[in-house]
């Protein structure tokens, strides 16, 4: 099919600049190449994007030096600023990042394979989620705005940044969930070293400019290369004080063994998950059905909260395995940006062939596709194989899958899944579907013991940002939600006065003459 004239690539995008210290700086080494899985020639081949920069150790030292001299110990024109102007800079900064919508969508379709619907919602989410954590701020700030008086001692309770953080994102949101990171670790005041991900690089190119021109030298600095090449030294320093990571446990445990002090280390990560449906026998299957195929399949599987494993009960198994499997067929596979698609190449080369080897594996002990197109294969898909019966000595079972590939589990007990959960390495989420209220109430009363979210009659998510995001074991540590993540970055920390006519005369001062940043009643409207 002919590619629109919008979503053509007419220009490489050749990233030769990478951002520290408030300056675009070039680079002159090692560059990578960035590939799409998208081909744009009738036989197939991958696309060029363009090229990034592979930056070495000394340009991510200076990088750090960057961040650590714009936090300055604590005295850094960030970490000190008043709130109404650290959120003047980030709105100004929403404001131009609002102009490059266009780009970025394209690039995220061209880049990680995500539907044209779906892009644009990244984009879209992405801005009201910073709209969204200036408000939150702002409410944290007004709450902040008064002082305390306990037995004789005054205080005056803000909270305050933490200091250097690292942030690293995941390729499968690589806007969103990057910006749910970095977002609330600036706006508190935390100079920040960020490292796109491996995927879903280049859509951060036509930021870059925004970045420069919208925050205080050294605030933001945006570096591209190899983790180990490039986050290694940085944390090797301990001179980080904030590891925020969406990604996987392996790199979190990683990086964080590099710290030398890792009791001084904060740590906000979004890790691996394998969430379960649980379907029981009094389930409305054409809702079950409808849900599981979004949970399961949404953006091919390539979400940590896709559902991963169904748990479907024996009395409707049949059924239910026939609806969805009939219905997994019915999706269609294109470009991201044709009329209608579900499904869309994969981004990672490698991944048709994974996905191969769970179908391999789980077919040679005992298991069958159930959809006729299941594990049908291209340069850069395979078509969702709908597995049955899964059992626990099957790769998919174990492994997290996060591709196109839907494990089913047959139960008779309810306890066979509880079990499972409880076992899991995981605890992120789970979907229970069932509307008996004198079943599901012992059963949701056990499942908020081992997840941290229970989807009703609806499939696993991240949204609304207002609510807590989080998991269990392996899942998760820390909470990510528009008010959590502003917690998550900061620390409380107060000014304490013991109530006397000497102390109190200082105290009125300093609000009189508004020469403290911190001390400040002033209410933002």
């Amino acid at each position: 099919m002919e590619i629109p004239e919008a979503y053509k690539i007419k220009e490489l995008v050749h990233q030769k600049t990478y951002l520290v210290n408030g300056e675009l700086k070039q680079w002159t080494g090692e560059t990578a190449e960035v590939y799409s899985t998208i081909s744009s020639t009738k036989t197939y081949k991958q696309t060029l994007l363009g090229t990034i920069p592979q930056l070495d150790g000394e340009a991510a030292m200076s990088a750090l030096k960057s961040a650590t001299d714009a936090y300055a110990k604590g005295q850094g024109e960030w970490p000190t600023m008043k709130v109404i102007d650290r959120i003047a800079c980030m709105e100004k900064f929403v404001e131009q990042m609002k102009t490059k919508r266009e780009e970025v969508v394209k690039l995220l379709m061209w880049e990680i394979g995500k539907n044209l619907p779906d892009s644009e919602k990244e984009f879209d989410r992405t801005v009201d989620y910073i709209y969204d954590t200036i408000e939150a701020y702002k409410q944290i700030d007004r709450d902040s705005a008064k002082f305390e008086k306990n037995s004789g001692v005054y205080a005056h309770i803000r909270r305050g940044p933490l200091g250097v953080v690292l942030c690293l994102g995941p390729y499968n949101y690589p806007l969103n969930e990057t910006f749910t990171l970095l977002i609330p670790a600036l706006i508190m005041g935390n100079p920040v070293i960020f490292k796109p991900a491996k995927l879903g690089v280049l859509l951060i190119s036509p930021l870059l400019e925004a970045f420069q021109n919208s925050f205080p030298k050294g605030v933001v600095n945006i570096v591209y290369g190899r983790g180990r090449v490039i986050a290694t030294p940085i944390m090797q320093s301990g001179k980080v004080d904030v590891l925020a990571l969406i990604g996987n446990s392996t790199s979190a445990n990683a990086l964080q063994a590099e710290h030398p002090k890792g009791n001084r280390l904060r740590m906000v990560l979004g890790l691996e998950a394998k969430n379960p449906a649980i379907v029981l026998p009094d389930a409305d299957l054409d809702l079950a059905v409808e849900e599981c195929i979004a949970g399961t399949l949404s953006f091919n599987g390539q979400r940590c909260t896709a559902l991963k494993v169904l748990y479907v009960h024996e009395s409707v198994v049949e059924e239910f395995n026939r609806r969805f499997a009939f219905k997994v067929d019915q999706l269609k596979f294109g470009n991201p940006w044709e009329p209608g698609v579900k499904l869309t190449p994969l981004p990672e080369v490698e991944k048709p062939a994974y996905i191969q080897e769970l179908i391999d594996d789980a077919k040679a002990k005992g298991a069958a596709v159930l959809n006729k197109k299941g594990g049908e294969t291209t340069e850069n898909f395979i078509f969702p194989a709908v597995m049955y019966p899964t059992k626990k000595d099957m790769r998919v079972f174990e492994e997290e899958q996060f591709g196109p590939i839907v494990p089913i589990v047959s139960f008779s007990d309810i306890e066979e899944p509880l079990d499972d959960m409880a076992a899991s390495n995981y605890g992120q989420q789970v979907s229970l579907f069932g509307k008996n209220v004198n079943t599901l109430s012992p059963l949701i009363d056990t499942l908020v013991n081992l997840v941290c979210r229970v989807n009703l009659n609806s499939s696993c998510q991240r949204g609304p940002d207002v609510y807590p995001f989080t998991g269990r074991k392996d899942s998760a540590f820390g909470t990510l939600s528009v008010h959590d993540a502003l917690r998550s970055f900061s620390i409380r920390t107060f000014v304490a006065s013991k109530d006397n006519d000497y102390n109190n005369a200082i105290l009125n001062e300093l609000l009189e003459k508004k020469t403290s940043n911190f001390i400040s009643t002033d209410y933002i409207l």
